[in-house]
C-alpha cells in the first residue's frame, strides 16, 4: 500500500496473510534479472529498474538504494543494479568485510556511517565524502560489539556485550571512557538523546535475571535510572528487549522482542503505549528488533522473524511494509538493527546476508502519513470476518 492511500494494504490484509507477502516486489526482481541478463550479453539497457515498495502501479514510497559490505563500497556508488550483478557473479571477499552488523549510526550530514560487527570485533567507520575508512578495534578487538550511537561531537558509543558496558571512542578511535553499572547483564542496543545528553542502554538480560530494562546514563557515565518494570508482559515490563531509538520530544521507543511489541516512554521514563502484538498480520510481529523514526514522526520496526520492516504512523497505525526474506539485493535474512538519517535514508543490518541495506523514503510528505481507509476494504473485511486493519495500540 502507499502512504498516500493506506487502503491498498487494508484490502490485501483480509485476503493475504503477511507470510504470503514475502514475495512483494518479485515481479520487479524478475524484470530486473531479465534486464541484467541482457546487460551480461552486451544488449542495450534502456532504463535501470530499482526495487521499490509498494509494487507499481502504486506510488513508490520506499526504494532500495545500495548495499554496504566493505570499504570497497567507498569508491563506487553500489546502486541496485550493481549490487545485483555482484550477487549474480559471486562476491569476492574484501578487506574489512562486514559479517554480522549489529549496530548502525549515521552522522548528521549523512556522510559517515558507523557499523559495529560482532564477528569482526570492531566498529567500521565509512566516510563516503572523503572515501576513507577506519576500524575501531583494529589494534585490540572489541568484546562482542553490539549497538552503536554517536553524540554531537561524533564520539562513538558501542555496547561491548562481553564487558557488560559501553566503550566511548573519539572520531579517531581513541578510547575515552568506559560506562557500566553492576546491574547490567547483557547490553545490546544503545541510543543517545543529544538534546538532553542521555545515553540509553538496552539490557537484554538472560533467563536468570529479572532486570529486563533499559539503563539510563548521562554522557559522562553517571547512572540516572532505568526504563521499564523488569521482566514480564504487563505494560512497561519487558521480555528480552533488544533495540531502542529516541524520537520527537525525547520519547523513547524500545523493541520488546519476545513480547512481540514496541513500547514507548516519554522523556521522563513514563510508559505511554505499546504497539503491535504476536501474529502474522499487518501491524503484528514475530520478533521486532531495530526501531527508528523518520523526519515525519513515522515509526519503523524491523521484524527479524519475517525479515521485513513495518512502518507505522505516529498514531500507531500500520502504513506499509518493505523487504522480505531472500538473498537478493534489497531483500533480507534475519535483519536486526535499523537506523534512519536526517535525509530519510533507512539503514538495515541484514545479518545473514552479511551486509547493510540502504533504502530511501521517496514521494512522501507529512500528509501521506494519515491512514485513509477504503470503504470497499471495510466491506471485504466484514465479509471475511477479518479483524479491523490497524496495529494494536494501547
Amino acid at each position: 500500500m502507499s502512504m498516500m492511500n493506506a487502503s491498498f494494504l487494508f484490502v490485501r490484509r483480509s485476503t493475504m496473510p503477511r507470510h504470503s507477502a514475502r514475495a512483494v516486489g518479485m515481479s520487479i526482481l524478475v524484470a530486473t534479472l531479465a534486464m541484467l541478463a541482457g546487460c551480461a550479453g552486451n544488449a542495450p539497457v534502456a532504463e535501470e529498474k530499482r526495487l521499490v515498495w509498494p509494487e507499481p502501479p502504486e506510488t513508490a514510497r520506499v526504494e532500495f538504494v545500495r548495499s554496504i559490505t566493505s570499504d570497497e563500497d567507498l569508491n563506487k556508488d553500489t546502486t541496485s543494479s550493481q549490487s545485483i550483478l555482484k550477487f549474480l557473479e559471486g562476491e569476492k571477499p574484501a578487506k574489512n568485510r562486514i559479517v554480522e552488523p549489529m549496530g548502525i549510526a549515521v552522522s548528521d550530514d549523512g556522510e559517515r556511517v558507523f557499523i559495529s560487527d560482532k564477528v569482526q570485533g570492531g566498529v567500521f567507520v565509512y566516510d563516503f565524502a572523503k572515501k576513507t575508512s577506519l576500524k575501531i578495534g583494529e589494534d585490540k578487538r572489541l568484546a562482542m560489539p553490539m549497538g552503536v550511537a554517536i553524540d554531537a561531537q561524533e564520539n562513538v558509543y558501542v555496547a561491548e556485550q562481553q564487558r557488560k558496558g559501553v566503550s566511548v571512542f573519539d572520531r579517531t578511535g581513541k578510547l575515552l571512557r568506559f560506562i557500566t553499572d553492576a546491574s547490567i547483564t547483557r547490553p545490546n542496543g544503545v541510543a543517545i538523546d543529544k538534546e538532553r545528553k542521555k545515553l540509553y542502554v538496552v539490557d537484554t538480560a538472560n533467563s536468570d535475571s529479572a532486570d529486563h530494562t533499559v539503563k539510563v546514563f548521562d554522557l559522562d557515565g553517571k547512572m540516572l535510572g532505568k526504563l521499564g518494570l523488569g521482566k514480564g508482559n504487563a505494560d512497561g515490563a519487558m521480555l528480552y528487549p533488544t533495540y531502542i531509538t529516541v524520537g520527537p520530544k525525547g520519547h523513547v521507543l524500545v523493541s520488546d522482542t519476545l513480547n512481540s511489541r514496541l513500547q514507548e516512554f516519554d522523556a521522563d521514563g513514563k510508559f505511554l503505549r505499546s504497539i503491535g502484538k504476536l501474529g502474522n498480520a499487518y501491524g503484528e510481529f514475530d520478533k521486532p528488533k531495530g526501531v527508528g523514526f523518520d523526519t515525519f514522526g513515522n515509526i519503523y520496526a524491523v521484524d527479524s522473524g519475517w525479515s521485513n520492516v513495518q512502518i507505522f504512523n505516529d498514531k500507531g497505525q500500520i502504513m506499509l511494509f518493505f523487504g522480505g526474506r531472500g538473498t537478493y539485493p534489497g531483500l533480507m535474512q534475519n535483519p536486526g538493527v535499523l537506523t534512519i538519517d536526517k535525509k530519510n535514508r533507512i539503514y538495515v543490518g541484514d545479518i545473514l546476508n552479511h551486509r547493510v541495506n540502504v533504502y530511501q523514503l521517496v514521494n512522501t510528505t507529512a500528509e501521506d502519513s494519515v491512514a485513509k481507509e477504503d470503504p470497499n476494504a471495510k466491506k471485504e473485511a466484514a465479509k471475511d470476518g477479518a479483524p479491523k486493519p490497524a496495529a494494536a495500540v494501547k
